[in-house]
């Protein structure tokens, strides 16, 4: 709905409020090793596990540690 809503106030454009919208009803298909991306596309990663509270931890490309996500927050890299 938080998206929907920045796309009506003019905030965020057509094409990123559809990606998100599209990357959420694909989330529930996600396994470990598919490649992610923040919303804004500035991490890139790949996912390590699928916590059973459907929280995604992930590895972004050159960084040290692991993160914690909610799927809404990622979005798969095409």
């Amino acid at each position: 709905m938080s998206v929907v809503a920045h796309y009506i106030a003019g905030v965020l454009p057509w094409e990123a409020m559809a990606g998100i919208v599209n990357s959420l009803a694909e989330s529930a298909d996600w396994k470990t090793g598919d490649r992610v991306k923040t919303l804004r596309g500035s991490l890139h990663g790949v996912i390590i596990k699928i916590l059973q509270d459907g929280r995604v931890v992930w590895r972004p490309d050159a960084a040290a540690g692991d993160l914690t996500a909610l799927p809404e927050g990622l979005c798969q890299e095409d």
